[in-house]
């Protein structure tokens, strides 16, 4: 399961709700600390909210949205932000609503970000709710999503990267005043003009996890293209912590090959191993990324074979286990035979240097990937639809540079696997930098 992530960072004034809050995975609790040490109102203050487990795709759900002033002073206006990762889907919005679709850029997924201006007066010590429930969809697509809710003395705004802004054509919806002794949050004396909450929204569905090998025919002395893959066909995109990789892909060459330019998404964990990923960490729907190494076939060795496999990472979504492993057979000129016996298909590779099958231009749909100099490109990733900002898939391919490797028939060291992580680890620093600086 995804772990919490706390974030209690507020809405930007001059932007909405940020996407490094919509990132974050896992409910948020509200503060229970007073006010200030002499017990002094805090102002805005969210109710809290549970998480949201086992909704299935094509349903919907409500959020209440209820919260308290408990400042001293009448407010004259407020504003409620729903803000939903790619998942989910806001319905038909009040005319007091605009809706804001933000789309993926750096390590941030693209999500919907829909802000509601109560023009009323918001009385001191007292609670309130929309009188109508904001209602979500849950796409096909979904899977761990997440919901982020705000309640601000300020118009929060559209956030960086906004792609589209649509007003809320229903009947505009006012607040209705509470009972008192409604249950609420005790809010923050730290920031009295906003308050949030975060929580994630798990749904009843499947990604089916896949890689292909290959199959490779040369003479000795030649140089081949491998091209590996790995395909996230879905249903469900799939998004884990942003300091844990979604999944990593685990590729051994076959002995009697000497890798001379690697992908660059891929980090030697071995002699002839290497340790693959995203760029980020989430995977959208239909994603494929196509990781190119050049070999040199040094001499036949009988009985080789190389393989393409997904890592030992517990994945509950994904029940379909007969794909994630596949082989990689090279046939060497001359020797009588393929040296590796049936494999994995996909990325014949060429002669000479040369490449054939699966390349294309090294560019991203969608959501960011790896960096990619002269290889393949990556394809696939349907957007999202129903009024979630529309991405598509991460894609990630590439050679990189890489010192000369010896094919291996040796398992992956664990050693060599802590190296791959620290690679996985220096992204989730660039996150960090990168809220640090939009803040």
């Amino acid at each position: 399961m995804l772990r919490t992530a706390p974030d209690r960072r507020p809405p930007r004034r001059t932007a909405a709700v940020t996407a490094a809050a919509i990132g974050v995975v896992g409910l948020m609790a509200l503060a229970t600390v007073p006010a200030s040490a002499d017990g002094s109102p805090t102002g805005l203050a969210l109710a809290p909210l549970t998480s949201i487990d086992g909704v299935d795709p094509g349903s919907t759900f409500q959020v209440p949205g209820t919260f308290a002033n408990k400042g001293a002073t009448d407010l004259d206006k407020v504003y409620v932000s729903y803000s939903v990762t790619r998942g989910l889907a806001h319905q038909e919005l009040p005319s007091n609503c605009v809706r804001y679709e933000i789309t993926a850029f750096d390590e941030a997924p693209s999500y919907s970000d829909a802000v509601c201006e109560f023009d009323q007066t918001v009385k001191a010590g007292a609670v309130y709710a929309p009188e109508k429930t904001l209602k979500l969809n849950v796409l096909g697509h979904a899977l761990y999503d997440t919901l982020h809710l705000s309640v601000t003395a300020y118009d929060p705004g559209g956030s960086d990267g906004t792609q589209e802004t649509v007003q809320g054509t229903g009947p505009a919806v006012k607040l209705t005043e509470l009972p008192s002794t409604t249950p609420v949050g005790d809010g923050d004396a730290d920031h009295p003009d906003w308050d949030s909450v975060t929580v994630p929204v798990t749904a009843e569905n499947t990604a089916d996890f896949q890689v292909t090998g290959a199959r490779l025919t040369g003479r000795a002395g030649d140089t081949v293209d491998l091209d590996a893959r790995f395909t996230n066909a879905g249903p469900a995109w799939v998004r884990s912590d942003m300091d844990t990789p979604v999944a990593k892909v685990l590729i051994k060459m076959p002995a009697g090959t000497t890798v001379t330019k690697a992908a660059s998404a891929c980090a030697k964990v071995a002699a002839g191993s290497y340790s693959c990923g995203f760029g980020d960490f989430w995977v959208d729907e239909n994603s494929v990324f196509t990781y190119r190494f050049k070999l040199r076939i040094d001499k036949a060795a009988t009985g080789a074979k190389g393989s393409v496999s997904l890592d030992a990472k517990e994945r509950p979504y994904d029940t379909n286990k007969k794909n994630d492993s596949a082989a990689i057979v090279l046939d060497v000129d001359g020797a009588g035979g393929s040296t590796g016996g049936s494999g994995g298909t996909g990325g014949t590779g060429s002669t000479g240097g040369g490449s054939t099958g699966g390349s294309g231009s090294p560019s991203t749909t969608g959501g960011s990937g790896g960096a990619s100099t002269g290889g393949s490109g990556s394809t696939g990733g349907s957007g999202s639809t129903g009024g979630t900002a529309g991405t598509g898939s991460s894609g990630s391919s590439a050679t990189g540079g890489d010192l000369a490797s010896t094919g291996s028939g040796s398992a992956l060291p664990l050693a060599g696997m802590a190296a791959a992580a620290l690679t996985a680890g220096a992204g989730a620093v660039l996150v960090v930098r990168r809220r640090a600086a939009r803040d």
